[in-house]
């Protein structure tokens, strides 16, 4: 699931195929032979619960796993991760995937800097550590001395760093810190110059950043009142607030600043004009793109929230402000977006500044007085400049076709930072002057491989439907296509977020094993905007399934792999994806690893935020939605006694955002109906979360089980190490 915000900031039935569906290959007829008993499951109780969904009865057998915290499904779950450590300790290839993980991963990497109160601060991790390091320093040749770290705050790693935003005066770092993955987020104060935390100390606060006011002295923030109950059913008894902070504090005296009773899905992301004039409140419902925009005086005291664009009718995010002219990215008649500015003083008149493309534009930023717009452009990365009236004035060149991450400042800075990476490259770290257009490259990575052996392949194919979809293929040079490579294919469609190259050790030791690595743009996805994005939500969910059914079909093909030696992976809204898939087509794959996915589509909006992702999914509680998600809800779309593809599902016991319960029923009717030869098991991570903040640690084992599973499962023999 992208991040989803409390601003908020991250589905057609087709019949499983029955054994008797296999392809033609010989490998198929093997891994489909009935083998009712090929593998002693842990038992799993079933109940009697039925519900009744619009005169439809649904049973729910497993509904007894949603209550994580009984002593049954403690039980369960330790049973199930014997069975799973049992089977993954008897695979030799584990231990060399393990030692080349460990290899791979130990490099030195940054994040693109920011520079914020007369200082620049980076993020760094000298290659394993767990947690990344954040460093500050007053020039760019000096020595970055260590600000924060995290690494010291748990014996396991399992605090992480979450947000940061620096005081205008560069006296205070405001950070936010959460454990064990959990979306909650505490937000402390440190003084810069001592490295010493203050007493204050923010609770019940996610899905939430901070906006310094222009004197420092405290900043506006959303919190919740402290919820009922964390971890069971969303508790609807509270909603997000908009409240300033006054540094030095408690928090039980923070002023509340907005908020709406009345509308208790609404969340609050808060900013500060670039003049410290205004604050400027966003408001978002849910994981909807659509946003409404209000603004207060800070000039005038007591001055009321005045509702700028208020008709929730399309995106709008405010970029930067001269005086009572804001500057703001939406896509309000231009579902590419574009960018306007508006005149507070005239609300209903957008005046265009740069137009719609053939692109679409994904990030927007101002830096030196200039429009640093970043486009995808085929899922690639593009990035133009402009004047503040529009004008162009220049292409950013980048190192190559790769993605992009930073060009962060203000309209005051002179410089900024990014950062730009490929499936085969690293992150490497540049300084760029919006004044004369120059690059130059600030860090590159250091790693034990060598990047020329590799490629990337940019193809398009068409899905059931016709649509042309675009998909990167990742390989070593000079790959044979006779259909013997095993492939991974990866995917994940939903919430306007776009899948674009980027390096990743993990996958790298993939591809040196022998592997392929295809990642496929499907519709619900942001990569050719909202149209494309809106393709692949509520009643046109299925094409999403249908892009992804069509990017195996194209692999198999063009002789990349065959269904034997095919994976298809996903997390989040991803692991939904490769869940819908694998039981409507699970002849078209040899392994699924569907990762804390979003697996019950008639209960998923009744758990934690799972409420917020109806703008997508649409909701059971409607009698024409209900029908589409009942249709292939994987938990629901499990058939007895079919052949179902090696499964691994992993979730953390921590989740509260992809509550485990979903994996949890999932593996549980998997293991109950699989009617093949194959392992249906689950990987439950303990004191793990969504993934946002997962330990190196954890993160290498979770890789060396995967690539030892599939090993097995695809019977292949991995060369490891570049050889």
């Amino acid at each position: 699931m992208k991040p989803v915000t409390i601003r908020v900031l991250p589905i057609l039935f087709a019949a499983a195929f029955a054994c008797t569906a296999a392809t033609s290959y010989a490998a198929e007829a093997n891994r489909c032979a009935r083998d009712l008993h090929a593998y002693t499951y842990p038992l799993t109780a079933t109940g009697t619960q039925m519900d009744t969904y619009h005169g439809v009865k649904v049973a729910d057998p497993y509904r007894w796993l949603e209550d994580a915290n009984s002593e049954a499904t403690k039980a369960w779950v330790t049973q199930q991760n014997q069975f799973t450590q049992e089977y993954l300790s008897k695979i030799p290839q584990r231990a060399a995937f393990m030692q080349r993980l460990q290899t791979l991963w130990n490099y030195e990497r940054f994040k693109a800097p920011v520079f914020a109160g007369k200082r620049y601060f980076l993020s760094r991790n000298d290659g394993l550590q767990n947690q990344d390091v954040l460093y500050t320093m007053q020039n760019l040749k000096d020595t970055p001395q260590v600000l924060l770290d995290p690494n010291t705050l748990s014996s396991d790693g399992t605090i992480a760093l979450g947000e940061f935003r620096v005081s205008p005066d560069g006296k205070y770092l405001a950070y936010s810190v959460s454990q064990s993955g959990s979306d909650w987020q505490d937000w402390k104060i440190r003084e810069i110059a001592t490295g010493k935390d203050l007493p204050d100390v923010l609770q019940w606060t996610k899905f939430t950043e901070v906006a310094w006011n222009k004197d420092s002295s405290g900043f506006y923030y959303g919190r919740f009142d402290k919820p009922l109950d964390t971890g069971k059913l969303a508790d609807v008894n509270y909603y997000q607030k908009l409240y300033f902070h006054k540094v030095g504090t408690p928090q039980k005296l923070d002023q509340l600043v907005y908020q709406r009773p009345d509308q208790k899905e609404w969340g609050f992301d808060a900013k500060v004009s670039d003049d410290g004039d205004y604050l400027l409140i966003t408001v978002q419902q849910g994981t909807d793109n659509r946003t409404r925009l209000y603004y207060r005086s800070l000039a005038k005291k007591n001055s009321p929230v005045v509702k700028l664009l208020d008709a929730y009718d399309a995106e709008y995010t405010f970029m930067a402000s001269q005086g009572p002219i804001f500057w703001l990215r939406t896509d309000k008649d231009a579902p590419r977006r574009r960018i306007v500015k508006v005149d507070i003083r005239e609300p209903k008149k957008l005046i265009e500044v740069v137009p719609q493309s053939a692109h679409t534009i994904r990030e927007a930023e101002v830096v030196d007085g200039r429009l640093l717009l970043t486009y995808l452009k085929d899922a690639r990365a593009q990035v133009m400049q402009y004047d503040m009236q529009g004008k162009f004035e220049r292409e950013v060149e980048l190192p190559g076709i790769g993605s992009v991450k930073g060009f962060k400042g203000g309209p005051s800075d002179k410089e900024t930072f990014y950062s730009f990476t490929n499936f085969t490259s690293p992150g490497a770290i540049y300084h760029y002057e919006p004044s004369s257009g120059k690059s130059s490259l600030v860090r590159a990575p250091k790693l034990a491989f060598e990047p020329n052996g590799f490629e990337t392949r940019q193809v398009f194919y068409t899905s059931r439907d016709g649509t042309r979809v675009p998909m990167f293929i990742s390989s070593k040079k000079g790959i044979k296509l006779d259909g013997n490579n095993p492939t991974i294919l990866y995917g994940y469609g939903g919430f306007d977020f776009s899948l674009t190259p980027t390096f990743s050790a993990a996958n790298l030791a993939w591809l040196e094993a022998g592997g392929v690595y295809a990642v496929a743009n499907l519709r619900g996805g942001g990569e050719y905007g909202k149209n494309w994005h809106e393709a692949g939500t509520k009643l046109k969910k299925q094409n999403v399934f249908d892009d992804f059914i069509a990017a195996a079909e194209y692999l198999h093909a063009n002789k990349y792999t065959q269904p034997a030696k095919l994976a298809i992976s996903g997390g989040s809204n991803g692991g939904l994806l490769v869940g819908a898939t694998m039981v409507q087509r699970p002849d078209l794959f040899a392994a699924a690893m569907p990762a804390v996915g979003v697996l019950d589509m008639l209960r998923f909006h009744k758990f934690t935020i799972g409420w917020s992702w109806t703008s997508d999914y649409g909701s059971s509680d409607d009698a024409a939605q209900f029908q589409a998600l009942y249709a292939y809800s994987p938990v629901h779309r499990v058939k007895p006694d079919t052949c179902y593809p090696a499964t691994m599902i992993t979730t953390g016991d921590h989740d509260d955002r992809v509550v485990p319960a979903h994996s949890y029923k999932f593996a549980a009717a998997l293991q109950a109906n699989q009617g093949g030869a194959q392992p249906i098991m689950i990987r439950i991570d303990t004191k793990a979360g969504h993934g946002a903040g997962k330990p190196i640690s954890k993160q290498l084992d979770e890789a060396a089980d995967k690539f030892a599973f599939l090993s097995k499962v695809l019977d292949f023999a991995p060369s490891l190490g570049g050889k």
